[in-house]
């Protein structure tokens, strides 16, 4: 049985619930008049839990109809566009009928006024009284997507839109600046200045929290009457509940679902709509925008990979999509879908993966351009997008980070595995060498480089720099590359710049250590460039860097096998928690707001994490990192997008999880990349390359051991500089 976000409708013993204290009709007593949309999510709701509900086009008719102390609730019809219209004589009969009413975004409200409409980005509704009792308390926090407000004053208001911080609770307190949402227009009327009855559709969250605002709503209604809490089933929920029997082939489904993911989500860029990208997109700040529509074809991969869902969900539940391509996200979908295509026997899916790494490899200017020129110091290199005309507020076309870099390197290497090819040989090469030649003399290279810098300094400058950063999530993936292309190259520089690094990173484990969205990530990425330094030289030393990295991210690694986030040393991290309310949504951010949130990152720890015990078991025969992998993988299983509502979201793998709550939950407080994110090559990439690997029984050091790249080096290296 599915728990929590799964919960079955509960009938509702409504002689109980409601017991009749009046010479009227029990059932009459029981009903729930509405005026509102014949779909709408609330009937519906009510309903399914017992009530009875007898609803009416428009407020005049149920008022009308409502028997004499009854109930009315009156629910926004064409939500955000136009107000509900409630006339004031219409008040007036409640009034006199002794009504309860319920008024939900209303056009007009005797003696108040209201503003026009807006819609906030960054505010959450806030329980601000003891209205809802102690299920809810004051400064709690609740997800209202695309929430769309009257300002109005009003004392008291039991909800209320702020802008705060926390991951449950609003932390530093309510700021000066608040709206209301719910209030009590006077003894008799409860006005919602939004549409809070659209919780179903517009995934408000968290669930159960929504199931009490509802639930003392109706007990409002029907004053000194009990009710029991409201359930239903979330549109966008996991697969499985937390204890809940997996199938024997859950992995393999997983794996299919996945991948097919790409496909519904029409995240390969079609010819048809390739113009939204060329020309549209650019006019939406950060290029985040509607995403292509069901109607609309899915590419075949010749033009690339979109990046993602962004994290905003709209009063529909749909997401708009990040309308960029970039290198790192091309790069692991491709390896993901050729891993995919090989433990599924798809090929459909291999002449995908073909395509995007062709067209990244060939034809994208991430890596053609001045990038194909030997005179110029980025050759060899990859863009982080390639919008060379964007001027919104992230530019990334001349950034090279290495850690980008080197996770579509490994996406296209695990892909030439898969798929029996080794076409891209040469330009994996000439990326390898290129952050080779960058890297100081101590192994590490600048955590970013923008082009204009390495134009006016040269390639040079940083090759004979002593750069140090002690910041595995920025360095510790090329080290990874380096070990890899030493295997299949023999290139000693590869193997000594990496060994270097990451002694002199261990030598600081952990308190030296920077991190940048919280300490379990930087260990993640960490333990795969330890696994496979073990795999070229297995000392104890290098074992004992694996037991203290692995252990250390292991020790959080909950019961259901989610990896829990935990933040690292105070002042010593990029993008930790919001300091004030002021700032939450202003920069990249964490999830959890304080260690001890039950929240795990499938951005930037559990995705990296899974390859990572995977690759450990390979290479030590450890159990412990095999045991926590399998763990990790039925987790993963577990709290994949389940919707048959929202298509383009089944199969994916969001940002966040709450594993107390089972239920997709954080703080939303990053700016780009949120709790809802979906990531086509970071989270999802890594995930089912993952997931096949473990179908296939083999290990990417494994895979990838064939590789005859080596016979290219003396030729990159002459083009390059480096001989």
């Amino acid at each position: 049985m599915r728990l929590v976000v799964l919960l079955l409708p509960i009938c509702l013993g409504m002689a109980g619930a409601f017991p009749a204290e009046s010479a009227e009709p029990p059932a009459q007593r029981r009903t729930v008049f509405i005026s509102g949309p014949e779909a709408g999510d609330l009937p519906r709701v009510l309903a399914d839990n017992g009530l009875i509900v007898r609803r009416f086009d428009n407020p005049t008719d149920a008022v009308d109809v409502a028997v004499p102390g009854g109930a009315v609730l009156i629910l926004a019809g064409d939500y955000p566009a136009e107000t509900t219209d409630v006339p004031e004589q219409l008040l007036s009969l409640a009034e006199a009928k002794g009504l309860r009413l319920y008024l939900e975004y209303p056009r007009a409200l005797p003696g108040r006024t209201l503003g026009s409409g807006r819609s906030p980005r960054w505010e959450r509704v806030v329980v601000a009284t003891d209205f809802f009792g102690p299920m809810l308390p004051a400064n709690r926090i609740l997800a209202m997507h695309d929430c769309h407000i009257l300002p109005t004053e009003a004392a008291n208001a039991p909800l209320v839109l702020a802008r705060v911080a926390g991951f449950d609770t609003a932390v530093y307190g309510l700021p000066p600046e608040t709206v209301p949402v719910l209030f009590e227009h006077d003894d008799h009327t409860l006005v919602a200045t939004t549409c809070l009855s659209g919780f179903v559709t517009g995934r408000y969250a968290p669930v159960a929290a929504w199931g009490r605002v509802w639930t003392r709503i109706i007990e409002w209604l029907f004053p000194g009457q009990t009710v029991p809490e409201l359930h239903w089933t979330p549109p966008v929920r996991p697969s499985y509940g937390r204890d809940e029997a997996l199938p024997a082939d859950a992995e393999r489904q997983a794996l299919r679902r996945g991948v097919a993911w790409y496909e519904s989500a029409r995240m390969l860029v079609h010819p048809s709509w390739k113009d939204t990208y060329d020309t549209t997109a650019s006019g939406w700040p950060d290029r985040v925008g509607p995403a292509p529509s069901a109607d609309q074809p899915c590419g075949d991969g010749s033009l690339g990979v979109l990046e993602g869902f962004s994290s905003q969900v709209g009063s529909d539940g749909a997401q708009p999509v990040r309308w960029w391509r970039r290198h790192d996200c091309n790069g692991e979908a491709a390896g993901g879908m050729a891993l995919a295509a090989r433990a599924l026997d798809d090929p459909r899916w291999a002449a995908r993966a073909g395509n995007v790494a062709d067209y990244l490899y060939t034809r994208s200017i991430l890596s053609q351009g001045h990038r194909a020129n030997p005179a110029h110091p980025a050759f060899g290199l990859f863009g982080w997008n390639d919008v060379p005309r964007y001027h919104g507020d992230l530019d990334g076309y001349g950034v090279y980070y290495s850690s980008d870099n080197a996770r579509g390197l490994l996406g296209v290497i695990a892909g030439a595995a898969a798929l029996e090819v080794d076409r891209w040989d040469r330009r994996i090469l000439e990326g390898l060498m290129a952050n080779l030649r960058l890297a100081g003399t101590l192994g590490f290279q600048p955590n970013r480089i923008d082009e204009p810098e390495l134009v006016r300094r040269g390639w040079r400058y940083f090759h004979e720099a002593g750069t140090v950063s002690l910041q595995p999530h920025y360095q510790a993936h090329m080290w990874a590359c380096y070990l890899w292309a030493y295997r299949a190259t023999g290139h000693r520089p590869l193997l000594d710049l990496a060994k270097s690094a990451i002694a002199r990173t261990m030598a600081a484990y952990p308190d030296g250590w920077r991190w940048t969205n919280g300490i379990q990530q930087e260990r993640a990425v960490m333990l795969l460039c330890l696994a496979w330094l073990v795999r070229l030289e297995d000392t104890p030393e290098h074992r004992d860097w694996v037991r203290s990295v692995g252990g250390d991210l292991l020790k959080g690694q909950v019961a259901c096998g989610a990896i829990r986030e935990e933040l690292g040393p105070p002042g010593r991290g990029d993008y930790g928690p919001p300091a004030s309310n002021a700032a939450y949504g202003t920069n990249e951010a964490t999830l959890l707001h304080a260690n001890g949130d039950p929240v795990c990152d499938l951005l930037y720890t559990s995705n990296f994490a899974f390859l990572a015990l995977h690759e450990a078991a390979a290479a030590t025969g450890e159990t412990a990192y095999a045991e926590a992998g399998d763990r990790l993988a039925q987790f993963l299983c577990r709290i994949q997008v389940r919707s048959e509502v929202r298509k383009e979201l089944d199969g994916a793998w969001f940002r966040a999880f709450d594993f107390d709550r089972w239920e997709h939950w954080a703080s939303n407080a990053d700016a780009g990349w949120g709790a809802w994110s979906v990531e086509t090559g970071w989270t999802q990439g890594w995930i089912i390359a993952v997931l096949a690997m473990r179908q296939l029984d083999t290990s990417l050091w494994d895979l990838t051991a064939g590789s005859r790249l080596g016979r290219h080096l003396d030729e990159v290296r002459r083009v390059l500089g480096t001989e």
